[in-house]
C-alpha cells in the first residue's frame, strides 16, 4: 500500500514538472515573440522619427526666430489660442509633437501655447474631419472636434498652473 502511494506521488511529481518546464517554453516564446513584435513596431516607427527629424533641421535653417515671435507676441490669452489651432491643424503621431513642441520651447515660445499645441495635436483632427463626419457624422464630428479644442485649450492652462503651484 505505501509503495502504492509512493508511486502514484511520483507520478504527480513528474507531471507537475514536466508541465511546469513545458510553461516556460511557453513564457520564453512569448518573451522572444514580445521582443520581435517591439522590434518591428520601432523599425516601421523610425522613417517617421528621421523624417521629423529632417524636418526640424530644415524648419530650424527656414524659419528664424522672428518668424515664431511675430507668431506667438508673448501675449498669454494669444499664444495659447494660437498654439491650439496649430495643433488641431497639424497631423501626425504624437511622439513627433514632443519633438515639435521641445523644438517650439528652445525657440522661446511660452509653454502655455507648447501645451495647447501638444494636447490640441493629439485630440483635435481638422485634418481628419471628412473622414471622421463620413463614418460618424458630421454634427458629432464637430461637436467632438470643438469639445476637444476647448478642453486642449483649459488642459493646458491647468497643466501649466498646477506644475508652476508644484515648484
Amino acid at each position: 500500500m505505501i509503495s502504492s502511494f509512493q508511486d502514484v506521488s511520483w507520478r504527480r511529481l513528474r507531471k507537475i514538472v514536466r508541465d511546469l518546464s513545458q510553461a516556460q517554453k511557453g513564457n520564453r516564446e512569448n518573451l522572444i515573440n514580445s521582443f520581435y513584435k517591439s522590434f518591428k513596431s520601432f523599425g516601421a516607427s523610425l522613417p517617421v522619427l528621421i523624417g521629423v527629424v529632417l524636418l526640424l533641421g530644415l524648419f530650424r535653417v527656414n524659419v528664424s526666430p522672428q518668424i515664431i515671435s511675430s507668431i506667438f507676441s508673448g501675449e498669454f490669452f494669444r499664444d495659447v489660442i494660437t498654439g491650439s489651432l496649430i495643433g488641431s491643424i497639424s497631423a501626425g503621431s504624437a511622439i513627433t509633437s514632443y519633438i515639435i513642441g521641445a523644438e517650439l520651447l528652445r525657440e522661446g515660445v511660452s509653454l502655455f501655447a507648447v501645451t495647447a499645441f501638444l494636447v490640441a495635436w493629439v485630440t483635435v483632427g481638422i485634418i481628419q474631419f471628412p473622414a471622421e463626419a463620413a463614418i460618424l457624422g458630421k454634427k458629432f464630428a464637430f461637436r467632438r472636434n470643438l469639445v476637444s479644442f476647448i478642453l486642449a485649450i483649459l488642459v493646458s492652462l491647468a497643466t501649466v498652473a498646477l506644475m508652476m503651484m508644484i515648484r
